[in-house]
């Protein structure tokens, strides 16, 4: 099962090379980009990169960027596009933390929040399982280890993700609503978590 997503036009004024393996900027990438800002020499880790588009604005503003993806694909794609646009990160395949070192002032993931079980590469980007949790408990957890006193954790979820389990995930830590977005079958928001 596949959902369509209709796509939104934004001019971000970056190069783009998209690779049909790999998650394509997409609303939701946009959201999560007007929806918080970097502070020169901040230190930003994003998990789950794909294209690379929201590492490339946080390095555009200042942000000292590392940044990683599961699908080798989207890694190669990330260093492509960061070169292109003449902008600079640290890219490494990793999952979730496993190839992370350090502490970071912000942690960015758009999640794979789509309630739904499907396999490759490209699904592992929207694919969160039965609840659609995906990978969140595990980036919550590893957060500690990860994050500088007084960071920020910034995800983007979505309303069709189990509300109880996405409750009990979030369940004694600081959440902040930066925005949300209604589209016809589901409302997506960017949270802001401190630990």
């Amino acid at each position: 099962m596949h959902f369509y997503r209709p796509k939104m036009r934004y001019n971000l004024g970056f190069i783009i090379e998209k690779d049909e393996d790999v998650y394509p900027p997409s609303e939701d990438s946009f959201l999560l980009i007007g929806s918080f800002d970097v502070r020169k020499g901040e230190t930003v880790l994003e998990i789950g990169c794909g294209s690379g588009i929201v590492s490339m604005h946080c390095a555009l503003n200042g942000g000292i960027v590392t940044c990683g993806d599961i699908n080798k694909k989207a890694v190669a794609l990330t260093k492509r596009n960061m070169a292109l646009n003449s902008l600079d990160a640290t890219v490494v395949e990793t999952d979730l933390y496993s190839a992370i070192e350090g502490r970071f002032d912000m942690i960015i993931f758009n999640l794979p929040y789509l309630p739904v079980m499907e396999e490759g590469d490209l699904a592992l980007s929207w694919s969160g399982g039965n609840d659609g949790l995906g990978p969140l408990p595990g980036l919550i957890s590893g957060a500690h280890d990860h994050l500088t006193h007084g960071g920020r954790l910034i995800i983007v979820v979505s309303s069709l993700m189990d509300s109880n389990a996405l409750q009990a995930a979030l369940d004694g830590l600081n959440v902040k609503t930066l925005s949300e977005l209604p589209l016809f079958f589901e409302k997506l928001s960017v949270l802001e978590i401190s630990l």
